[in-house]
């Protein structure tokens, strides 16, 4: 057992299943998957902490335990038969634990620097059932709706009304809402007449940019540690 392995597995018993994370499939992604890979070499002794960590462009790669919440959240019914779709793919990490265990992940990412670094690190990996395509995460990707999941890794002003079209019925969005220390992440169901709501738990994200989030020149808002 080499240094990451033996560090992926403590993250695994001391921060997820101690801060209850009981879903096998989840769990048993977060010890496969090579968090390491995901980020330069220069933090990589850092990869299994319970800390978010910079990935360039002002963009962080999520602290592994709200990952873990946020794919459990989802409650998927059916995970390997799912398809879900990620906004915020950053350098693909989320989106490799997703591919261990749903049919197929769809992940949009803005910048388009991590989203030819994000394709390069799933290929290495052979991470094959993810698909990632650049653009405006608030508009989803209606070509493959609808979803049987949606997570978002950035937070909005208010939820993106063209990610809830997206959703089958039954199907949840997992979403932070607000600005900088005033976050919440919501769990949106959609019964197949209206959406139900709850929060979460306070998080901190970056924030989510584009035509249904913030501009990149509001001043107002402080881009959160993801």
């Amino acid at each position: 057992m080499d240094k990451f392995e033996k560090a992926r597995q403590n993250m695994v018993e001391k921060q997820l299943k101690r801060r209850g994370i009981t879903s096998p499939l989840i769990l048993e992604a977060m010890a496969s998957v090579p968090r390491h890979s995901f980020i330069s070499v220069e933090y990589q002794d850092l990869a299994y902490k319970d800390t978010p960590l910079p990935i360039g462009y002002s963009q962080t790669i999520s602290q592994p335990y709200i990952v873990a919440f946020s794919l459990q959240s989802l409650e998927l019914q059916n995970p390997y038969e799912a398809t879900v779709l990620e906004i915020g793919t950053g350098l693909g990490y989320q989106a490799a634990i997703l591919s261990r265990f749903v049919r197929q992940v769809y992940s949009v990412e803005r910048i388009p620097e991590l989203v030819a670094q994000a394709k390069q690190n799933l290929l290495a990996l052979n991470y094959t059932n993810v698909r990632v395509s650049q653009g405006d995460g608030g508009y989803g990707w209606p070509r493959y709706s609808p979803f049987d999941g949606i997570v978002v890794a950035a937070a909005a002003p208010e939820v993106p009304a063209p990610l809830l079209t997206q959703l089958k019925p039954g199907a949840a969005l997992i979403i932070p809402i607000g600005v900088a220390d005033k976050q919440r992440l919501l769990r949106i169901v959609y019964d197949g007449a209206s959406y139900n709501q709850e929060i979460l738990l306070p998080v901190a994200f970056v924030p989510m940019i584009g035509e249904h989030g913030w501009s990149e020149k509001d001043s107002l808002l402080k881009k959160g540690p993801l």
